[in-house]
């Protein structure tokens, strides 16, 4: 599990990117400057002191651009423009600056599979009728049957049901259907036409000239499908999976991870190139096959970084982290690329929630953060984990997923909500108004705020601010080189140059590894390694 990167020879990093630890934004759930109960901008940029604090290098921002919000953002009508929701471009330059000024980076989120059925493109799709050159730039398809009125073809969207919508090609008039594997508000682009790949040249650029570090690009593995748009084949085991880009239970995927789209990414990485300062760009590719499969997307000369899911979806188990390590230092080998940890995100169960929930699933999620920030590569944090926070349960009355008004599932809400700041009730200093944000906030949460942890000995967030500091003197020094430990089969541990780290997975204590103990998610009595601890020694 060795990778070999000459130009590092001097202790720093070749890249910004390759050891950060990037902080994700979601934006409605940050800071909100206005009092309308919506993060935004302006919020942000008030908040950056705290992030410089926290230790982490980086900011990753979810969509902010001109949209109607029926997916959050993530349905663009004007990737140029900041929705008035959010702020200005003003607002957006500012951030930029503020970011820079205190020495920290920006990456944006850029959606490129599809757009909202609001963008300007869509609209006119709609106006000039099939065949033109207007639908081309979509996946516009007759239906089947005699009258057109089943669907092009069996696929799926992730957020369940269908994954097309007719539309009328005059008053009353039946007419095609478009493609749309996420919300029917979201339809995809064809990829395969020449001017969706000059559009989004440009909008790379337009971000990159105002400042931009980066770009975070969703559904990176969903550009291309394959050009015939055949039938999926689905076995019994395939129904219909809300949560499939987690989850995917279906083998023959002819809309997902296809080749042409590493084309793209080529075009992509020279466009980079073009501007100073080590921009990058992290693909959200959920890939299935070989564990190389991912690695495609991060070869020389394309993508920088590639998330990595594999811990994000493993059980508690000693045995199943090792299994994730081992596998992602091995699939990315043969392209010399680094690797990335993630362990919650926007669109997951908080990994507190995944692990048990309460005191058992706080300690467990600390212990896994922290043997994760000991590994060599980057690691992504998502807002709000640094205080413990729990998946809610969002009456559903408030609940706004898309996928929860077309399955009956409960959605992503759950990991959304505002995150508290301060304050005993609230919106906890989310911002200055005294209502409930857009999604409301549990009254158990004054004591997880940012002001109730700081400087409070033992709380989640000074753990995630010692461990940040105190990676700052290994991570660019200790090397790539993971040695896996054998200290029994309910304990992860592992050598990282000077850094020994151990993870008890299991229900009993384990003796503490020999040396220094510089950092451990819990306390550790008697010299040993209670269950749902981890320890780094030097």
């Amino acid at each position: 599990m060795t990778q070999h990167h000459p130009d590092r020879t001097t202790g720093e990093p070749a890249h910004w990117w390759r050891d950060a630890v990037v902080y994700q934004v979601y934006v409605r759930s940050f800071a909100d400057s206005d009092g309308d109960g919506i993060g935004d901008l302006p919020g942000i940029t008030s908040r950056l002191p705290y992030l410089r604090d926290l230790g982490v290098d980086a900011l990753w921002l979810t969509p902010f651009y001109t949209s109607p919000q029926h997916d959050h953002g993530y349905d663009v009508a004007d990737y140029r423009d900041v929705d008035p929701l959010f702020g200005t471009l003003a607002d957006a330059d500012e951030l930029v600056a503020r970011t820079h000024e205190l020495g920290l980076r920006l990456i944006v989120d850029v959606v490129p599979n599809h757009t909202s059925n609001e963008h300007a493109w869509f609209r006119a799709a709609l106006e000039a009728g099939p065949g033109s050159p207007e639908r081309a730039r979509y996946l516009f398809r007759d239906g089947r049957g005699a009258d057109g009125s089943e669907p092009p073809n069996n696929w799926q969207s992730v957020f369940g049901g269908p994954a097309w919508t007719r539309v009328e090609d005059g008053p009353g008039e039946a007419g095609q259907w478009y493609l749309h594997l996420f919300d029917s508000t979201q339809p995809d682009l064809d990829w395969r036409n020449p001017e969706v790949g000059d559009l989004f040249e440009d909008v790379l650029r337009f971000w990159l000239e105002r400042g931009v570090d980066g770009f975070r690009v969703d559904v990176a593995h969903g550009l291309l499908k394959e050009e015939g748009l055949r039938d999926q084949v689905r076995g019994d085991e395939a129904g219909d999976a809300p949560h499939a880009m987690v989850e995917r239970v279906v083998q023959d995927e002819p809309m997902w991870d296809q080749p042409e789209v590493h084309e793209v990414y080529r075009r992509w990485h020279k466009v980079l190139a073009d501007y100073p300062g080590d921009r990058m760009s992290v693909a959200e590719a959920w890939t299935r096959g070989t564990p190389g499969a991912l690695a495609r997307y991060v070869r020389d000369d394309e993508m920088s970084q590639a998330f990595n899911f594999a811990w994000l979806l493993a059980p508690w188990s000693a045995g199943a982290f090792a299994e994730v390590i081992t596998t992602t230092f091995a699939s990315l080998e043969d392209v010399d690329a680094i690797p990335t940890w993630v362990l919650s995100n926007h669109d997951v169960v908080r990994h507190t929630t995944r692990y048990g929930g309460g005191p058992q699933g706080l300690a467990r999620a600390r212990a896994a953060t922290l043997t994760m920030l000991a590994l060599p590569g980057a690691s992504y944090l998502y807002q709000g984990e640094e205080l413990g926070l729990e998946q809610v349960d969002v009456e559903p009355a408030f609940r706004q997923d898309p996928s929860w008004f077309r399955t009956g599932e409960p959605g992503r809400d759950g990991c959304r909500v505002p995150i508290p700041w301060s304050g005993s009730e609230a919106p906890f200093g989310f911002g200055p108004g005294t209502d409930q944000p857009w999604i409301p906030q549990p009254a158990t949460w004054s004591p997880l705020s940012v002001a109730a942890q700081t400087r409070t000995a033992g709380s989640t967030l000074e753990l995630y601010r010692s461990a940040l500091a105190t990676r700052r003197t290994f991570a660019h020094t200790a090397g790539d080189h993971v040695e896996m430990l054998d200290l029994g089969e309910d304990v992860l541990a592992f050598h990282r140059g000077p850094l020994t780290v151990a993870l008890n997975c299991g229900t009993a204590p384990v003796p503490v590894p020999a040396g220094e103990v510089i950092a451990s998610s819990g306390d550790l009595p008697g010299g040993v390694l209670p269950p749902d601890t981890a320890v780094w020694l030097r």
